[in-house]
């Protein structure tokens, strides 16, 4: 035990500086991919059919498309084509665009619990379509939509778990890496899911208790 011990110690230092770029990597891919989910989630209801088409095309395509399938392409595909990323945007561009078409459905299903009778209200008091939409239904369906889409964060936190196909230097690639030059893997393997644990289990424990939270006020 104690051998294992002064193992994990010894790791520590580089599986934290993987931890870092996975957060890195889940922290932009959320801040690209949630905004373009409120712009499908909007699309699928938007008066115009073309809009609508389109949107529901591409919420299909990012949620038929494995995000392994996506990363793959852009780091190994777009080459071909005379454009070249790097594994990082790679990995951000290809988990945004699978969050973008995950998280639009979290944030339709927000949007759609406001009650009708608040938008009539609305517009009995002579608020346009547009200023119902922004001051009325997006703050209360946002607010519905949180808990959730943390818990969608987690899940791209551990997704990034993929990116080490792209040779990205995150957790489970540097984990991957002491395995190979040490053969320990079993024991940096523990270790790293113990670093995706001490995220992971508080982070569950919070949002829980939002969602109560939240659900005594409705």
């Amino acid at each position: 035990m104690n051998e294992i011990l002064q193992l994990w110690v010894e790791w520590l230092p580089s599986l934290l500086a993987g931890l870092r770029i996975s957060i890195e990597v889940t922290v932009a891919c959320l801040v690209l991919g949630i905004p373009l989910g409120l712009v499908l989630a909007v699309g699928v209801s938007a008066p115009s059919r073309f809009v609508r088409y389109v949107s529901i095309v591409l919420i299909e395509l990012g949620r038929g498309a494995p995000a392994l399938i996506l990363l793959q392409f852009l780091y190994f595909g777009l080459p071909t084509t005379g454009l070249t990323l790097s594994s990082f945007a790679s990995s951000v561009l290809a988990l945004a665009l699978n969050a973008g078409a995950y998280t639009s459905e979290i944030i339709r299903a927000g949007l759609q619990s406001v009650p009708f009778g608040q938008r009539e209200a609305a517009f009995a008091i002579g608020l346009s379509t547009r200023d119902s939409f922004r001051l009325i239904v997006l703050p209360q369906g946002l607010r519905v939509a949180i808990p959730p889409l943390l818990g969608y964060s987690l899940l791209m936190l551990q997704a990034t778990s993929l990116c080490f196909t792209v040779a990205l230097p995150e957790l489970v690639s540097r984990a991957n890496d002491i395995g190979s030059s040490t053969f320990r893997y079993m024991p940096v393997l523990i270790l790293t899911g113990l670093l995706y644990a001490c995220i992971c289990v508080p982070s569950t424990l919070m949002i829980g208790r939002m969602e109560r939270h939240f659900s005594r006020h409705e």
